[in-house]
């Protein structure tokens, strides 16, 4: 979406929130990523105050960034259908958590894993070890 540039996702959260809090219209992108964000009200005064946090650093803290980000790319796939198997995964993390935001937390775990799986090995992620993530923490 926005390749490696850290402040170009960072500057379009903010603009999609401000825009959102605005009234505004909103591109599609931005209507996503305000939903988002809206189910997150502990990154509300962040996304605010964009002068203060486009270049924060997090440290051992959670990125709220890379945290909303990821619920985007859960969106994204879900939408898609990709990997092959991702929206019966996440039917059945619905059915068990009940809660559509405890199912994507459940599933962004997953997703962190393989991410960082992939990162190590130098490879793509392996689609197999997400799925198999998903449906382990479901209970299948």
């Amino acid at each position: 979406m926005f390749g490696q540039d850290r402040n170009a996702l960072r500057r379009a959260f903010f603009e999609a929130w401000r825009k959102h809090r605005a009234g505004e219209p909103a591109e599609p992108l931005e209507t996503a990523i305000a939903q988002i964000a809206e189910r997150h009200p502990e990154y509300h005064r962040l996304l605010e105050q964009p002068e203060a946090n486009l270049e924060r650093d997090y440290g051992d803290e959670t990125n709220p960034f890379l945290h909303m980000a990821m619920h985007l790319a859960l969106h994204e796939q879900l939408s898609t259908g990709r990997p092959a198997g991702i929206q019966e995964a996440y039917k059945a993390l619905l059915v068990k958590y009940q809660d559509a935001h405890a199912a994507e937390h459940q599933m962004m775990d997953c997703l962190g894993e393989a991410l960082w799986q992939a990162q190590r090995s130098g490879g793509a992620p392996d689609e197999a070890a997400y799925l198999d993530c998903l449906r382990h923490r479901a209970g299948r």
